[in-house]
């Protein structure tokens, strides 16, 4: 009948009503948020120097330099990836890409895995780790006691093809750390660990340091901590370590986010053979190359001096930091040194306090460990062309 029909503006209209229920993911989030307040923060150790590193100052006070190490082994899963495991399920699972059930594939060396295994199992949803067949057979126990699984690969460059395939075959999610790292943590505070290093050092004689050290995989913890210091307009420098099968060095000095290689890093959980979406080179004020035999073999002797086993990153970060101590002091430059101790040492007993694994690597502990011995001794950096030489 004429005139009966809706209007012709009408006819086009649309209502899509995508509306569910919410409650698993409420839930979720109350979880991780609830694991996050059960934890304390984590430690601010101070290292302790010979009395080199301390002098009087023209107004007749001692002054000096001091070293920090943030601990970061004693989260629930013992890495510094406990807070980016939180951060990226937290981010999936608010953009919905997590849902009840959701199969989650992360391409790891490991703590991440460990971490996001954990989480994973905080919220009841499958967790496939991919990684490459020389992982530490100690991390991939972590993971498998969390409920994960692992799926190794033969060569570094094919984890991200391997987590990719696996996450349309299962239906699940990519959770993608090495490009959502530096996205997904609120750099800008909300107990990152930026803010959280700054507010124990409130008290100390150098509130505000001269320089951080950290060692970059993701890039993640170089990104949030180099926005940080800018966001709060510290004078604070940014220094990135780098083990030496890394393409990070390279491509900062050239300029080029392209650059590949085809070696994996031997130092698990930082190096990469690419330059990740989540490195952020325009806020590090400084790179170092560390050779391999001087992060294990730092490990080692900072292990003998703290008491307990630190991992092969944490010796990458303190030669890094000593390097800059050293430099410091040469200079009679006031101030304080901070960096990370990112996990125990306790999962590397088959690999960087194994002599026979380091014979077979090919690495000679002697010269750096030499080198160290003479920094606790003098305070002086004795490798040639380097800072404090």
């Amino acid at each position: 009948m004429p005139g009966s029909g809706p209007p012709g503006w009408a006819a086009s209209a649309l209502d899509i009503d995508r509306r569910g229920d919410t409650a698993w993911q409420r839930n979720a989030v109350r979880l991780i948020e609830a694991d996050a307040r059960r934890s304390a923060d984590t430690h601010l150790l101070r290292v302790e120097l010979p009395d080199w590193s301390r002098w009087t100052g023209d107004d007749g006070i001692e002054t000096g330099v001091d070293l920090y190490l943030k601990d970061e082994s004693t989260h629930p899963t013992g890495s510094l990836k406990h807070r980016l495991a939180r951060s990226l399920f937290l981010y999936a699972i608010c953009n919905g890409w997590v849902t009840q059930n959701t199969a989650v594939i992360e391409a790891s060396s490991g703590s991440t895995a460990v971490s996001e295994a954990y989480f994973a199992k905080l919220v009841g949803v499958p967790f496939v780790a991919v990684m490459t067949k020389g992982t530490s057979p100690a991390k991939t126990a972590l993971i498998e006691r969390e409920g994960g699984r692992c799926h190794f690969v033969d060569r570094p460059g094919e984890v991200y093809e391997a987590a990719h395939r696996l996450a349309d075959e299962l239906g699940g999610h990519f959770i993608d750390q090495f490009t959502m790292a530096e996205r997904a943590t609120d750099w800008r505070g909300n107990n990152n660990i930026a803010e959280s290093i700054f507010a124990q050092l409130e008290c100390e004689r150098h509130p505000v340091p001269t320089w951080i050290v950290v060692g970059a995989g993701t890039g993640g913890t170089s990104a949030t901590l180099g926005r940080y210091l800018r966001y709060r307009r510290h004078r604070t420098w940014l220094c990135v370590v780098d083990p030496e099968n890394s393409v990070f060095t390279s491509a900062y000095a050239a300029g080029d986010g392209s650059l590949t290689t085809d070696t994996g890093s031997r130092i698990e959980g930082i190096g990469r053979p690419r330059v990740e979406p989540s490195f952020v080179s325009q806020v590090i004020d400084r790179m170092m190359r560390v050779p391999d035999a001087a992060s294990v073999a730092t490990a080692r002797l900072m292990s003998d001096r703290l008491g307990r086993l630190v991992g092969g990153s944490t010796g990458t970060n303190m030669w890094g930091a000593l390097a800059l101590v050293a430099e410091m002091v040469a200079e009679r430059r006031p101030g304080g040194v901070v960096t990370l101790l990112c996990d125990s040492g306790d999962r590397y007993t088959h690999t960087y306090f194994d002599d026979g694994w380091v014979a077979a690597q090919g690495l000679d502990l002697a010269g750096p460990r030499a080198v160290l011995e003479e920094f606790f001794a003098t305070g002086t950096w004795a490798v040639p062309g380097a800072p404090g030489a």
